[in-house]
């Protein structure tokens, strides 16, 4: 859609939005004349272009990249990065005794990762921290909005739709509640908003261009900041009398006008996204409503100037946003951005691969907003797939010759740690156990279905995530560094949480360890199960000395199961 067509009436935009939002969001689209399907049919996939575009931006790239990881460490990488958590050794050894080539048994891996309900659950943690960035809130239940991101995900709907839903949520109606979690829960501070619009869905952070031109980035100008908030300026948050929900109402007049603190000059912009063109409001319909503001009703103009901001931003011109998140998909893959901050992309900060950013914001519009398919293409690259580059040659030049590493969020790191310890296989056992006895007739078929078995876990573990994410979180949204702190130390050093998941019981980890007798066997089991990957020599022999040496072998799994855990092979995915 073009900005131009935004001056539809926006009774005729509501009715269109929510008939698409609702519906199937991928039709099937109709036969392509037998000319164009043979040229679909032979068109190049994307992900060898992408790392064909690598390659060519660094001359001697050859010479300094890495080979591609081993199997164990794609495994335990590609696990992380699309299901959240570590696998299990059992199918790590299945996975490393596979004959199939490399590239097909990869191949094969993603598309089974993809497809696990997992996938949903991890991309809503994403998706929640790129969006709400862990701000507290209360006029949307977290598990609300959490559920319908995960729905969403599950169901690949496109993202300019999802965030389409997003931006034009004004709350009021029970059904489509969840997306107004953006603004309801910023209290639709209108400044908080237009700054987070532009950071979140545009990768520009114009918080300092709100009274001046930005004094140091030549490109954000105090209308960009202006044009995104006059959108916004007319909403207003109303308290519905009766259920006491709050929502959005909107007032038919208001224009917005600036000064610049610097040079004096007044200035005056219609709603517009950065250097697209201004949309103005349509003749005759100021003071026009179809519901008018009072007291005990919120108001509903004829002509909404923020369900403008939807069309606009997912309008064919405004490149800014597919490139915004081609970025953070990417960052969330490779372990930064091709343009950092992820939110301060400007021709003084442009992307390290300007080249790779173009290519894949125009297949993913080409691909009609697929998250899915993106992140596929991704995994799919050698670029994703190389080892450790050697030396400091990657992290200097940016060059991607190697894997950067990449801290475990605080939700990997959490379901990682229960998933080793066996806390998730116990715990999943039990709920079994209880729906089998209270529904004996059907509770089999229930509980063999993956996606029961995802949602019954996490519901029973969230309270451990949450104090992972308490712990580990830092402040604000999706970033890409690494932090760290005494209270996540003496959480991994002596918690009481990880020192129960410790202790050996109904054949976790730890109780499997013990009954090992032989030192190989136990070094072997330990590294597998934590590491996914065989232990190295020295490490048996590390492993042997140490049980030789002590007079209590359950004390001293426990201490050596712990060592590997807190780690930083485990803290971080490489």
């Amino acid at each position: 859609m073009s900005p131009r067509r935004s001056l539809f009436p926006a009774l005729l935009f509501v009715g269109f939005l929510t008939a698409t939002l609702q519906a199937d969001t991928r039709p099937a689209p109709p036969p392509l004349p037998e000319s164009q399907a043979a040229v679909k049919r032979v068109e190049p996939p994307l992900h060898p272009q992408i790392d064909q575009l690598i390659e060519a931006a660094t001359p001697n790239f050859r010479k300094i990249a890495a080979p591609l990881c081993s199997d164990a460490e794609f495994f335990r990488r590609a696990h992380l990065d699309l299901t959240g958590s570590v696998p299990t050794g059992e199918e790590t050894r299945a996975f490393l005794a596979d004959q199939t080539p490399t590239q097909e048994k990869r191949a094969a891996l993603i598309e089974l990762l993809l497809a696990s309900p997992r996938y949903a659950r991890r991309m809503q943690y994403v998706l929640d921290e790129m969006i709400m960035e862990r701000r507290a809130g209360s006029n949307v239940p977290d598990a609300e909005w959490q559920n319908w991101l995960r729905s969403s995900i599950r169901e690949n709907r496109r993202w300019d739709a999802v965030v389409a839903e997003i931006l034009a949520a004004d709350g009021a109606e029970d059904a489509k509640r969840p997306a107004a979690k953006f603004y309801l829960d910023r209290d639709f501070e209108v400044d908080v908003v237009t700054r987070d619009v532009g950071r979140i869905f545009l990768g520009v952070d114009l918080e300092c261009a709100q009274c001046h031109d930005h004094p140091s980035i030549d490109g954000y100008l105090q209308r960009h900041y202006y044009g995104i908030s006059a959108f916004l300026k007319r909403s207003y948050v109303f308290t519905d009398a009766k259920s006491k929900k709050k929502m959005l109402g909107e007032k038919a007049e208001g224009d917005v006008k600036f000064t610049s603190v610097f040079t004096s000059v007044e200035g005056m912009t219609n709603p517009r996204l950065l250097d697209l063109p201004q949309i103005p409001d349509p003749d005759g319909v100021e003071r026009a409503y179809l519901v008018k503001p009072e007291s005990k009703a919120r108001g509903i103009p004829q002509y909404s100037r923020r369900l403008q901001l939807p069309l606009s931003m997912i309008s064919d011109e405004n490149v800014d946003f597919r490139r915004n998140i081609v970025n953070r998909l990417w960052a969330v893959m490779m372990g930064r951005g091709l343009v950092e901050p992820l939110d301060v992309r400007h021709a003084d900060n442009p992307a390290t691969h300007p080249e790779v950013l173009s290519l894949l914001a125009d297949e993913l519009l080409r691909h009609e907003y697929d998250v899915r398919w993106l992140i596929r293409e991704l995994a799919l690259t050698k670029t994703y797939q190389r080892g450790r580059a050697a030396g400091d040659s990657n992290d200097e030049a940016h060059s991607y010759a190697g894997a950067y590493l990449k801290a475990l969020s605080p939700e990997q790191l959490a379901w990682s740690v229960m998933d080793v310890t066996g806390v998730s296989t116990q715990t999943l056992a039990a709920k079994k156990a209880e729906l089998l006895k209270k529904d004996p007739k059907s509770g089999e078929a229930k509980t063999a279905d993956p996606l029961w078995q995802e949602e019954t876990l996490h519901d029973a573990l969230k309270a451990n995530v949450d104090q992972f994410v308490t712990t580990f979180a830092g402040q604000g949204g999706q970033k890409t560094g690494f932090d760290s702190s005494a209270d996540q130390a003496l959480f991994l050093l002596n918690g009481a949480l990880i020192q129960k998941w410790l202790v050996p019981a109904n054949g976790n980890l730890t109780d499997r360890l013990r009954k090992l007798e032989a030192s190989a066997e136990f070094a072997e089991e330990l590294y597998m199960s934590v590491l996914n990957r065989a232990p190295g020599d020295e490490e048996v022999a590390a492993v042997t000395s140490y049980l030789e040496a002590v007079s209590d072998r359950d004390a001293a799994t426990q201490e050596l199961t712990w060592a590997l855990m807190t780690s930083a092979e485990f803290r971080f995915n490489h």
